[in-house]
């Protein structure tokens, strides 16, 4: 993951709390009171993938009777965007329960190293491009009011339907496709401010998104020179959002 995504995230934090903090006229100060409201978000990601690997020995087609040596999977990943909707439900003064279902989109390059010398270049490196439909069940505790600010956490679970993931395609990556799992599950947690306008709340906000299962699906072949050695595939990234309420 970029550390320039999460420094301009702190900035931005920073900058949108010191400039609330200036003004001295309180904004919709009774918006926060709803049962129920709605709204939207922009943003943008970066994502990887967290791997484990396997101690299974793999052969070597291009040499017969050898192995692979131990596993080396790079991933380069791209920035992507996010949108989607809102939906809050107030619980506490303090507590709120989101639905922020959206699109996110991004793609990453996975660059098999141990691969690099085979007969075929081209095996060595996997284009995904990934398109998500993200459901987040997010709890956001927040702090009291200040005048126009109002830090808050995040803490959830999402639910991610993968439309680009190829797992019922009969082939695998031994005819150039790799294939992952269409429905998934992350845990997320995040910080960001409520910043209170004159008709609106703007509310910035950074976060961390976690796999709780393993993602891909593995190849026909149980000696897979690709997914074989893979123990777990899960997806983490940083997501910097823009919500309007």
């Amino acid at each position: 993951m970029s550390k320039r995504v999460l420094i301009i995230g702190f900035f931005l934090l920073a900058a949108t709390a010191f400039f609330a903090q200036t003004e001295r006229v309180e904004y919709i100060p009774t918006f926060d009171r709803k049962l129920i409201h709605y709204g939207f978000y922009l943003g943008i990601n970066q994502n990887d993938f967290k791997l484990n690997f396997t101690d299974k020995q793999i052969p070597n087609p291009d040499f017969p009777g050898s192995f692979y040596d131990k596993p080396n999977v790079t991933v380069v990943v791209n920035g992507g965007f996010n949108v989607g909707l809102i939906a809050d439900l107030r619980l506490h003064k303090n507590l709120n329960l989101r639905l922020e279902p959206g699109l996110v989109s991004n793609t990453k390059k996975i660059v098999f190293n141990h691969l690099i010398n085979s007969s075929i270049p081209q095996d060595s490196i996997r284009e995904i491009g990934s398109t998500y439909l993200h459901v987040p069940f997010v709890f956001k505790f927040s702090a009291n009011r200040y005048k126009n600010i109002r830090p808050y956490i995040l803490g959830g679970v999402s639910y991610d339907y993968n439309f680009s993931s190829n797992e019922k395609n009969q082939e695998d990556n031994s005819a150039g496709e790799f294939r992952m799992k269409t429905h998934n599950f992350m845990y997320e947690i995040g910080v960001g401010v409520d910043f209170y306008l004159y008709y609106f709340k703007f509310s910035p906000s950074i976060r961390g998104v976690f796999a709780m299962n393993n993602e891909i699906k593995y190849d026909n072949d149980l000696n897979s020179r690709w997914t074989a050695p893979v123990n777990f595939m899960g997806t983490r990234g940083v997501f910097l959002n823009f919500a309007f309420e």
